[in-house]
């Protein structure tokens, strides 16, 4: 069988192509997307990826230093970066270049580049723990760049070899491993970022493209720490809808957001809660996925998220880990569907709901604690409280403990640590 590489000649040639071979082969090309080590590459050969052993490091001299944070001193999400970045280059003609360490610096782009007019980027997020053992680690960073690959992918950006891009991180966090915060409730945010540079208009796919990574200490993700937040949810918003990219994590995603968040502060609220279909189905907190524990309407205690097969939701690294877990306590249902606002209310009027909470690399775990919804069809705004923190339940408690103490290495679980010496 055809791989999509193998069918791209044909494609541009006018070759007729057999519509079931081609979807069975982009079935083929996204299960090769998710492995560890795509079979396309081939060593040493620049049109596939570029390699941790071409790595070149430029040390920052002590005037591009930045100054550390003081540590009494709140780390703002993304308001602060450490000395050095990575830098890799991509052409259609020639592939990668070999990749660089270097100062943080200013990138230098052509006005007409493709990132500029039609949002051809995309990212990543990981972090860097500092454990109690002094080592540092890595959550899971191999399912960030699987995720990567995947957007890299639907976004027409070039695939590379994740365990090249790995080391090269580690390299990163390793020359600022005295950014990582000497803090049980701090860590080194890593932001790996890919955008179409090419300075060409027209909607078409890049024939050149930067990754680039950056990184910087921060603290809680919100202002209130572990206290609940609130949400707002009007539904006549939506973040995704089938057969679109709210699967993937993409810059285009994330900026029509913003206004509804404007909005949401101005009820009070932090965050928004995402509602899809004429059932105001569940999807997403703000970026974060959702978590629903409760006792269903069979008398079952029940953890709910909804599901990753319409394309909806982003594929999260922390749901995954929650997902694991509960699976093997073994304690409750679990099951990956949509709950929704009249199924919540009723919950809640018969007091079946117990926790709600979002997860994500910023936050690991958030309890909500209170909804608003804008209510169209009585053109009311109606108010939940969502007892999270007082049901006795202690689900989301358990959950935050156990995956915070793998981060900082209080518990062993090997399987999801990168440990950079």
């Amino acid at each position: 069988m055809k791989t999509i590489s193998a069918l791209k000649p044909l494609i541009r040639s006018g070759t007729t192509i057999n519509c079931r071979k081609f979807a069975t082969a982009v079935a083929v090309e996204d299960n090769l997307i998710q492995q560890k080590q795509p079979s396309i590459i081939e060593e040493d050969n620049p049109k596939y990826t570029f390699y941790h052993k071409n790595l070149q490091i430029e040390r920052a001299e002590i005037w591009q230093m930045q100054d550390k944070p003081e540590k009494s001193e709140q780390l703002k999400f993304g308001h602060h970066y450490a000395d050095h970045m990575i830098g890799i280059d991509w052409s259609e003609e020639k592939g990668w270049t070999n990749p660089q360490i270097t100062p943080v610096s200013e990138i230098r782009l052509h006005p007409g580049a493709k990132v500029f007019h039609y949002a051809v980027s995309l990212f990543e997020g990981m972090k860097a723990y500092r454990g109690i053992d002094d080592r540092i680690r890595l959550f899971r960073p191999e399912m960030n760049i699987i995720r990567m690959r995947k957007t890299a992918a639907r976004s027409s950006l070039p695939d590379f070899d994740g365990g090249e891009l790995l080391k090269i991180i580690s390299e990163l966090v390793r020359l600022d491993k005295e950014w990582v915060p000497y803090s049980s409730t701090a860590s080194l945010y890593i932001r790996p970022t890919m955008i179409g540079t090419d300075p060409t208009l027209g909607v078409a796919n890049p024939k050149n493209a930067k990754l680039f990574v950056l990184s910087g200490p921060v603290g809680s993700f919100y202002s209130t720490g572990f206290n609940p937040v609130s949400l707002f949810a009007d539904p006549s918003f939506v973040r995704a809808f089938p057969g679109g990219v709210g699967s993937f994590k993409m810059g285009c995603n994330y900026a029509p957001t913003i206004m509804l968040g404007k909005i949401a502060s101005e009820f009070g609220c932090q965050q928004v809660l995402w509602l899809s279909g004429e059932d105001h189905k569940l999807t997403e907190v703000g970026s974060m996925n959702i978590f629903l524990y409760w006792i269903n309407e069979k008398g079952e205690k029940e953890l709910i998220t909804p599901p990753l097969n319409d394309g909806l939701i982003l594929p999260g690294i922390v749901r995954e880990s929650v997902l694991t877990l509960v699976r093997e306590w073994d304690e409750f249902k679990v099951s990956e569907s949509y709950p929704t606002i009249p199924e919540m209310r009723k919950a809640i009027a018969e007091k079946r709901l117990l926790q709600i909470f979002g997860t994500g690399t910023a936050v690991a775990l958030v309890p909500v604690g209170r909804i608003v919804f804008r209510n169209q069809e009585t053109n009311t705004i109606e108010e939940f409280n969502i007892p999270t923190m007082n049901s006795g339940a202690t689900v989301m408690q358990r959950l935050y403990e156990t995956i915070v103490d793998i981060q900082q290495g209080r518990r062993d679980r090997p399987e999801w640590i990168y440990v950079i010496d």
